[in-house]
């Protein structure tokens, strides 16, 4: 069974900069889509960045410019580059892996996720 452990998140002041990891555990066959959504109190959770195998990115408008998501393929990590912090990116970041497995089921997992609170 496929976990993901995520690290990273605290507490920052606006202006400063974070990342956050999230590596995977278990058996993977390929990893189809990697990506970081968060939710704030009493919001839904959204799409924060998104990574395809093939290495497109796509990037929710409010962080375009300020986050950047990466991976390192060995490790089946990604990663969330977080700089320019606002206060209003406070919220629990969660990473989200498609992977398939070797019986070629495509199936989805998230992480536990991890606080992120910017302090104006």
């Amino acid at each position: 069974q496929v976990q993901l452990v995520e690290s990273g998140g605290g507490l920052v002041q606006a202006g400063g900069s974070l990342r956050l990891s999230c590596a995977a555990s278990g058996s993977i066959r390929s990893i189809n889509l990697m990506g970081w959504y968060r939710q704030a109190p009493g919001k839904q959770r959204d799409l924060v960045a998104a990574l395809t195998r093939g290495g497109s990115t796509n990037y929710a408008s409010s962080v375009k410019g300020r986050f950047t998501i990466s991976r390192d393929n060995a490790k089946n990590t990604v990663y969330l580059q977080m700089d320019s912090l606002k206060p209003e990116d406070t919220a629990v970041y969660y990473c989200n892996f498609r992977y398939s497995d070797y019986n070629y089921m495509d199936l989805e997992v998230w992480g536990q996720g991890t606080l992120v609170t910017v302090s104006s």
